[in-house]
Formats: structure tokens, C-alpha cells, sequence
């Protein structure tokens, strides 16, 4: 599939609803909508305050790329930073846009645009932020060089990639492919098909760090963890198999894998 076809398709998925907006039936951008949406995410995935460190980002010139419904977002600003924001679809920025006036906040920018080409000029921020998003975009060795290109240096990157080798992963091929028996069928195509948009990738810890080799970047911490995804299932059964799974093989099995940069 032609790399912009695959966008137009990935666009299209994430248009129809923001990520992170199908955990509330609440009154689309009512406050109750929001802070459905907000408990939701940091009550299963409080690891998150961890890797961002909202607190440290007074007075910074922070971007995040991918806002999906804005939840991240929103931190940036209530810390005080000088927030930038940017998205693959409208849909987002409406959802941020309509959460900063809802909660009578200010964002310096928030806009369409396509992580592969950043509209900003290089060393522009003194943080780049995404969390989970670089890996639905067709070329991620591309995007992870745009973030690169416009941070700072001595700036921080902080960036979420799904981790192939994680329980979560294994769990998707058994249910996708081994139970309707695709076996044959591998875990890049798995998650290519069959996980959130069409074309979602996951990566070993090697080719992540293969993958920013040659960035002007040092590595500050580079680690998988086991997350709310990783244990949690609709049947009861899965559910009892992935905690078990959880238990044995730890944090290195973990569906996010994270990684802490500084430009050099």
C-alpha cells in the first residue's frame, strides 16, 4: 500500500473518534465528557505521570505530537508550560481546542499536522512529548527524526512506542490469528491488521535503538512497561492467563516501551 494512501486511511480511523474518546458515553465535550475521559486514562495508566513529568515543564516550551483528546495535552498547560500541540486529524484538535475553552485554559498552538513533516523550525522546543503515536504513522524512523530536528539541544524527548515482545502483543496474535486459525501469520502482520488503525507497528528494543542510532540524541533510559493493557481483557479466562503472563515475565514483556532522550 502507497505510504499516503496508508494515511489517508490512518487519518480517516482516527477522525471518526480521538484517541482516548471511547471511554465515556457522556455528552460529547460536556465537562463530564472530559473528566470521564481523564479519570479513565490516569486511574489505569498512572504510570503515565512517571514518564512525563508534567510538574517539570513550568515555563518550557513543550510540543506534543499526537494530542489525541487532549488529556496529555491539558497537563502541559495546568503545569505551565508554553504548550504546542499537533495532530493527524481535526477531530483532535476540536476535542483539545473545545477542553482549553471548557476549562478556561490557554495553549500557544494547537493544529493539524502530519508527524512526518513538522511545521516548526528545528531547535524550536525545549521538550517533545508523544505518547503512543509514532508507531501508526507510515514512516516512524521519519517522525522520530522530525521530534528530533525540533527540539533544542540539551533538550528532552520523551516518546511511547508499542513493544512487539509484550504480553499485550502475544495475547492479540493468540485471539487475531491462532484462534481462527492463522496461525502462519506473524506478529508485525497482527498488529499491522488487527491492532487500532490499519498499519500499527510495534518494535524490539534493538531496532528502536537502531532506529535513533544515528540522531545527534543520548539515550536516557530506554524500558518496557507492563501496563492496564497488558493484564486487562473482556473475558475472565484471557483476563486470569494475562496476569499470569504479567507475574512471570515482568516489565520487560510490557506493551509500552518508552524512551527518554537528550539532544545532543
Amino acid at each position: 500500500m502507497a505510504s499516503q494512501d496508508l494515511k489517508d486511511q490512518i487519518r480517516e480511523f482516527w477522525n471518526h473518534q480521538a484517541c482516548g474518546a471511547s471511554h465515556t458515553k457522556q455528552e460529547k465535550f460536556s465537562l463530564e465528557y472530559f473528566e470521564e475521559i481523564e479519570e479513565f486514562r490516569y486511574k489505569n495508566e498512572p504510570e503515565i505521570f512517571a514518564f512525563a513529568q508534567f510538574t517539570r515543564a513550568s515555563g518550557k516550551k513543550v510540543l506534543e505530537v499526537g494530542v489525541g483528546a487532549g488529556t496529555d495535552f491539558i497537563q502541559w498547560v495546568r503545569a505551565g508550560a508554553k504548550a504546542y500541540g499537533v495532530d493527524f486529524t481535526q477531530e483532535a484538535v476540536e476535542h483539545v481546542k473545545k477542553r482549553l475553552e471548557l476549562y478556561k485554559l490557554e495553549a500557544h498552538s494547537v493544529q493539524v499536522a502530519d508527524a512526518e513533516n513538522l511545521p516548526f523550525q528545528e531547535n524550536s522546543f525545549d521538550w517533545v512529548y508523544s505518547m503512543g503515536v509514532v508507531h501508526h504513522t507510515p514512516d516512524t524512523r521519519k517522525a522520530i527524526q522530525e521530534i528530533c530536528r525540533v527540539c533544542k539541544p540539551m533538550g528532552e524527548i520523551k516518546i511511547m512506542v508499542y513493544h512487539r515482545h509484550s504480553v499485550l502483543a502475544y495475547m492479540h496474535w493468540f485471539s487475531q490469528a491462532f484462534l481462527r486459525g492463522k496461525f502462519y501469520r506473524g506478529l508485525k502482520w497482527v498488529l499491522h491488521h488487527k491492532m487500532e488503525s490499519i498499519g500499527t507497528k510495534a518494535y524490539t528494543v534493538g531496532e528502536l535503538k537502531n532506529m535513533i542510532a544515528d540522531l545527534p540524541v543520548e539515550i536516557i533510559s530506554l524500558e518496557s512497561k507492563l501496563s492496564f493493557h497488558d493484564y486487562s481483557s473482556n473475558y475472565l479466562v484471557l483476563r486470569l492467563v494475562r496476569k499470569v503472563l504479567c507475574r512471570i515475565l515482568g516489565d520487560g514483556f510490557g506493551w509500552y516501551l518508552n524512551i527518554h532522550l537528550r539532544k545532543k
